[in-house]
């Protein structure tokens, strides 16, 4: 089987948590969302107050008269809201366009931003939305089905179309074949996480960084075998999620091609069969589990890795009782490295691209979509919607749109020379310069989550460490595998599904986690499919298959 998941992201991030409280709305849909107004939606004649004639792509958005816009703004504790940003300033100078932020704390974003819509009183733009969230507003006609809009948006199409994104958008297409929201564009899928090795005990022992889950193995062995005492390999990032070993299952399931840990989805897409099958059933899945279970039966891996708070899992590294750990390339660097140098000396530790497995130099396909703005359908009635949406297409979408909202004003915040980006003196960006006076976020507004994602991958990698530059550098050379065709479920088929979801899901969890272990052998792998089976996984399958055939019939 390959690329077993739909849903994206090979971490526990702010996508994950926050799509999983718009899933409590699902259950409520109804299939067809229902976007028009009143019937004129597509005659966009008497709403062009404000806007460009012939707008292109790659051109600078200047509305035609000064306009406002109302934006829904998440408010991040980090760096606070301020009115007097330079980015407030620098956008309405450029664009004519001055947006009226209405401000909602982080911890209650989700939550009001439900209440808005549901009481017709939200702002016209309303970004930070994590899919499949916004299918919770389809049903209502309060927000509005923004295909039928991007051709007013030609840096938007314009990187679909480069970046060849049509797959990535279908999945997120509703049953009624439209989405509901704009998302942030990738040019090339992020990793995030993969193995770091002490290299200094590497090489005093004569041993190479692996490159394979085989060599990861050999390695392993060879330190078991100069220190019988320790596990090579204790791990993290099992608490505070529902799949132990979050990030590990992630990324040896990516070797496998197939979805696991953070990203773990109950269905994915088999390619070869051409359906969807149940991910932790298949023979993909079972076969990574065996790797797993041979790592712990040898000791090469702390069982206690499963269980352990993550800060357990790093002293164990610091105090050298196990010398690999799972990282991404900030905790390489401020935690374990930094660490580690103040506690041993000469000690030396790396990050390496995800060891390759069966799949081959793969990455897990879908990750290229980022968190979104919906629009207001009451923003249609707006004489200025298409200014509107030409200006969300330039802030968004546009390279010098995208370029402001990072790095903020050349000359003022930043220079650039040969794609390369630097700060001004006396400014910092997330602890760049601890002694700096200013502070990229706090002071200026810009590298805001609610404006910054996406982009190309120059831009993106503009503000990578070394060590991430390397890490992505390698990652971004691999085959990205396609992603999961669209499949919505309409309203009751959602509300069954989901009474199925969680059963399925924790039994299945919970008996890998058996299997790696050695609580369960191996020898009583099909009792366990059976036992899948008698929690309605056929039935959960065929429900996705039913609704891919028909999605197919009805968009082919």
């Amino acid at each position: 089987m390959k690329n077993a998941g739909q849903k994206n992201t090979g971490q526990l991030s702010r996508r994950q948590i926050l799509s999983a409280a718009g899933f409590v709305g699902l259950a409520a849909l109804t299939g067809c969302g229902s976007g028009d107004d009143g019937g004129d939606s597509k005659d966009l004649s008497k709403k062009q107050n404000g806007a460009m004639k012939n707008y292109r792509a790659g051109q600078q958005f200047k509305a035609a008269k000064p306009l406002s816009f109302s934006l829904l703004h998440n408010n991040n504790p980090v760096y606070p809201l301020k009115s007097g940003w330079l980015f407030w300033k620098e956008v309405t100078q450029r664009t004519g366009i001055t947006l009226k932020p209405l401000d909602v704390p982080l911890a209650d974003y989700e939550k009001k931003r439900s209440v808005l819509i549901g009481a017709g009183d939200a702002p016209f733009l309303i970004p930070k939305t994590y899919h499949p969230s916004e299918a919770a507003f389809v049903s209502s006609g309060a927000i509005l089905p923004v295909s039928d809009y991007v051709h007013l948006m030609p840096n938007f199409q314009d990187k679909v179309r480069k970046w060849k994104l049509e797959p990535e958008l279908d999945s997120i297409r509703q049953s009624d074949g439209k989405y509901y929201l704009l998302p942030g564009l990738h040019e090339k899928v992020k990793s995030g996480y993969s193995l770091s090795f002490r290299t200094d005990v590497l090489d005093k022992h004569g041993l190479t960084l692996p490159t394979t889950w085989d060599e990861v193995y050999e390695v392993l062995k060879a330190l078991k075998a100069e220190y019988p005492d320790k596990y090579p390999w204790t791990d993290r990032w099992s608490t505070n999620t529902p799949f132990p070993c979050g990030a590990l299952f992630s990324y040896l399931g990516q070797a496998y091609g197939v979805k696991a840990g953070w990203s773990y989805d109950n269905i994915g897409f088999d390619t070869e069969a051409k359906k969807f099958v149940f991910t932790a059933a298949t023979d993909t899945w079972r076969q990574m589990v065996e790797y797993l279970r041979k790592i712990v039966a040898e000791k090469l891996l702390d069982p206690e890795s499963f269980t352990q708070q993550d800060d357990q899992a790093v002293q164990k590294l610091l105090a050298e009782k196990s010398y690999v750990i799972s990282a991404n390339p900030q905790e390489l660097v401020q935690n374990y490295r930094y660490n580690l140098e103040k506690q041993v000396e000469g000690a030396k530790i790396e990050m390496v691209p995800v060891p390759l497995g069966p799949a081959g130099p793969v990455v897990i396909g879908g990750n290229r979509l980022e968190n979104g703005v919906m629009i207001s359908s009451k923003a249609l009635k707006s004489d200025t919607f298409v200014a509107m949406m030409q200006f969300v297409d330039w802030l968004w979408y546009s390279d010098e749109g995208q370029k402001l909202c990072k790095w903020g004003v050349k000359g003022t915040t930043y220079t650039e020379s040969g794609g390369q980006y630097k700060l001004e003196p006396g400014i910092s960006l997330m602890g760049s310069d601890p002694d700096a006076p200013k502070d990229l976020q706090k002071d200026y507004g810009f590298f805001n989550g609610v404006f910054t994602y996406g982009g190309s991958w120059d831009l993106v990698s503009s503000s990578f460490s070394p060590d991430e530059k390397k890490f992505q550098d390698a990652m971004a050379q691999r085959k990205e595998l396609p992603i999961d065709p669209a499949h919505p479920l309409q309203s009751v088929e959602q509300e069954q599904a989901t009474l199925w979801e969680t059963p399925l899901k924790d039994h299945a969890i919970q008996n890998t986690l058996k299997f790696v272990l050695g609580k369960r052998p191996l020898s009583e792998w099909d009792a366990y499919v059976a036992e899948l089976k008698a929690k309605n996984m056929q039935q959960l399958v065929d429900t996705h298959n039913k609704a891919y055939d028909r999605f197919q019939k009805d968009n082919g």
